[in-house]
């Protein structure tokens, strides 16, 4: 049996302070999930989460956007975008055209088919996170959602302060 980092530290509790076992929790149900998601993007529509991650951004940007926004919103580099986006623009779902205000910019977007298909996914992938969180009652999810929003602020103020 493989243990992930979260079960080791709860065999050993007294190793481990609560930050460090909330953290290895988080990560743990973390993993699990995307390698869900992650399985059956591959299963069901040979595609990976990285092209379903920016098509996804472009679904929400109908009139495109550049490389460099969608960098930033999946905070990944330029250059981990440029090969994704070089494979749907041959697949032929992703259109790019150079920015009407600066000639070195180029901006992209989904097409037709690419929109199509992208909404196809997302609908599944909907349908998949709904069953992964259905063991969780409606307050459950409330709930949840309340203390990693505590949890989310707590790590953006200790990132400013490191950093500030």
């Amino acid at each position: 049996m493989i243990l992930d980092s979260e079960t080791k530290a709860v065999e050993l509790p007294e190793d481990h302070g609560d930050e460090l076992r909330l953290w290895l929790r988080l990560l743990t149900c973390t993993n699990l999930i995307e390698g869900a998601v992650r399985s059956r993007l591959r299963e069901r529509f040979e595609v990976t989460l990285p092209r379903f991650d920016l098509m996804a951004q472009l679904d929400r940007a109908p009139e495109g956007m550049t490389l460099s926004d969608v960098s930033k919103r999946m905070m990944v580099s330029n250059g981990n975008v440029t090969g994704l986006v070089e494979r749907l623009v041959e697949s032929g779902h992703l259109d790019r055209r150079t920015s009407d205000s600066d000639r070195r910019v180029q901006v992209i977007s989904l097409t037709k088919v690419g929109r199509a298909e992208f909404r196809k996914m997302a609908a599944e992938h909907e349908t998949w996170i709904a069953d992964i969180f259905s063991d969780l009652t409606p307050k459950d999810v409330r709930e949840l959602m309340r203390l990693l929003a505590k949890a989310k602020g707590s790590a953006q103020r200790s990132a400013t302060r490191r950093t500030g």
